[in-house]
């Protein structure tokens, strides 16, 4: 007797695929071999929906069609994942500038290279008590400023945004660490700082579990920095040239789907990763709570400059952030590419939005 069994992602890789099959673009559906796996290094302790647009054509049949399956992994800091893409053990990672930028400033940049970019500036903000005195950044002079961790991105970037400002980040402030999420929220309420400054999808968390807090007025001027790209070794990007396309496709059709209808994409992150709803809720109440985690993150997967394509990497953002912090590199090209870009555009995008119009989980 043959003992049968099928994972709950298989089958939901198996459904996808019929479903997408008006939004799959130039590979054949059924010309695809066994998927291989593909490691993504996401800089996170645990994957939430922050990364909803990488992880999702899991469910929607865009992973499949390119011939691959995605296994999400959460590594830790923003280091880590450089090493796990150094090192070979993941084959996508999230790259981070704020951490890449000066290792590539000392001319000690290894062999990754960014090749799409799947989150455009700017996602940061600082957050005070309702009612607080403090109303504008240049009132947080000598205060205290919580971030989640040392190692999180909104702590070099908003350090960035206030020396812009003329405030010294060092002597002019106080920084403390206060964890992410919920207990970041709890701390600001609380008064165990002044301030927060955290990035949309961590503000999204705070706001679904009902904690109170006003955003301080952004500043004018405020640098285009910060984005988040994906990353690859140079010669995957080579030898493994239409898996990371693939990948790439895959993302921006997931983005295309997301900003077309953001509650199917909520349903569709839920059905591959159910325990990140919040516990004891409905199912029409976990999907409420990923469309607050991430409704500021999904207006940012389109670029902000004319005439860019999704995922295409705008190089003035690097040299904006490395002027900011004193920095210089002479050859970019060795941190990114837009090689990829046109090749991963190639699908139909109507298609896409009109599957995520009639997707019904």
């Amino acid at each position: 007797m043959t003992n049968f069994s099928v994972t709950r992602r298989q089958c939901l890789q198996a459904a996808g695929v019929f479903a997408a099959a008006m939004a799959l673009g130039p590979r054949s559906l059924f010309a695809q071999s066994a998927p291989r796996t593909v490691r993504l290094g996401v800089g996170l302790k645990s994957l939430n929906a922050s990364v909803i647009n990488l992880l999702i054509g899991e469910a929607l049949g865009y992973n499949v069609a390119e011939g691959f399956t995605v296994k999400g992994m959460a590594v830790g800091g923003n280091a880590n994942v450089q090493v796990a893409v150094d090192r070979g053990d993941v084959e996508v990672g999230i790259a981070v500038p704020s951490y890449a930028l000066p290792i590539l400033a000392k001319g000690e940049w290894g062999e990754a290279i960014s090749f799409y970019q799947y989150t455009y500036p700017y996602k940061w903000d600082v957050a005070v008590k309702p009612g607080s005195a403090l109303k504008s950044y240049a009132d947080l002079k000598g205060k205290n400023i919580g971030v989640s961790d040392f190692g999180g991105t909104e702590y070099p970037v908003t350090r960035n945004v206030l020396k812009n400002l003329g405030i010294d980040p060092d002597r002019d402030v106080k920084w403390t660490a206060v964890g992410g999420g919920v207990p970041a929220g709890v701390a600001l309420q609380r008064g165990a700082v002044d301030a927060l400054a955290y990035y949309d999808t961590g503000f999204g968390l705070i706001e679904g579990a009902g904690i109170p807090f006003e955003i301080l007025t952004r500043p004018q001027g405020l640098p285009m920095i910060g984005g988040q790209f994906l990353m690859a070794l140079r010669d995957k990007l080579k030898t493994d040239r239409a898996l990371m396309v693939g990948f790439g496709r895959s993302a921006a059709k997931a983005s295309t789907f997301l900003l077309a209808n953001p509650t199917a994409g909520a349903k569709a992150f839920l059905k591959l990763y159910p325990e990140t709803a919040p516990r004891g809720s409905s199912e029409e109440e976990a999907v409420k709570a990923v469309l607050v985690a991430v409704s500021r993150r999904i207006k940012l997967y389109q670029p902000p400059y004319p005439g860019f394509k999704m995922g295409q990497i705008n190089p003035d953002e690097f040299t904006t952030e490395m002027a900011l912090n004193g920095m210089e590199a002479k050859d970019l090209s060795r941190f990114y590419t837009n090689d990829l870009i046109d090749d991963i555009n190639a699908f139909d995008a109507e298609a896409v939005k009109a599957q995520a119009m009639s997707y019904n989980g």
